[in-house]
């Protein structure tokens, strides 16, 4: 299992020490959020910048915005491995166009309330599937159990379809949730207040990756 802790959750005034102790994981996700897709306000790209700088980890970076495609040049940095954008949002096939311009891999993602099947016409061009389990915006929230038949879903077609995007969960993760996650085709856990509540995040991590 691929680990990316949310940084969103970290205390931004020791943001360096921060990332060193989650150094071992395999993406460092950054929640970017417009207070109009969602609403809440994170940061932007001259923060996500100074995350870029400081770390080694690649940035998995999860747009939760209302133009996406107006935000892209600004969070492709050296390390950014996949720019996310939600199926809910505007202009979505040239967003999607415009992140592969940019030569950084392509995630969509849904909503709780969203039908998984809007995604069929875009499985086969991109590299990531984010399935929400819990409602975009804010963190902390429980997990929802209903995010489970997403995530088999997904790993279904892919097996089926001979497809090659991870799957993606977000929201809620633990032990105990990540655990369901893995056993329904997960392939990345994205954990926040899970983590960095931990004295030792890289145990926690370790923990994580090893759920199959």
């Amino acid at each position: 299992m691929k680990i990316a802790p949310s940084i969103l959750t970290a205390d931004f005034t020791k943001l360096k020490k921060e990332l060193e102790t989650i150094e071992t994981a395999d993406y460092i996700h950054v929640d970017i959020m417009d207070g109009n897709f969602v609403p809440n306000i994170s940061f932007g790209p001259a923060i996500t910048k100074q995350i870029s700088q400081n770390t080694k980890n690649l940035l998995d970076i999860h747009l939760m915005v209302l133009d996406p495609l107006k935000w892209i040049d600004g969070f492709t940095f050296s390390n950014t491995e996949y720019i996310t954008v939600h199926y809910e949002s505007n202009n979505l096939d040239e967003t999607i166009k415009k992140i592969k311009q940019n030569k950084v891999k392509v995630g969509i993602s849904i909503k709780p309330e969203t039908d998984k099947e809007v995604l069929l016409p875009y499985l086969k061009d991109i590299d990531l599937v984010l399935v929400m389990s819990v409602e975009p915006g804010f963190g902390g929230q429980k997990f929802m159990a209903s995010s489970l038949d997403k995530m088999q879903y997904f790993s279904e077609l892919k097996k089926k379809n001979n497809y090659n995007y991870e799957i993606e969960v977000d929201g809620g993760v633990n032990l105990e949730t990540g655990l369901l996650c893995a056993k329904n085709g997960a392939t990345i856990l994205v954990a926040g207040s899970y983590l960095f509540n931990m004295e030792d995040r890289k145990k926690g991590i370790e923990g994580l990756a090893c759920l199959k």
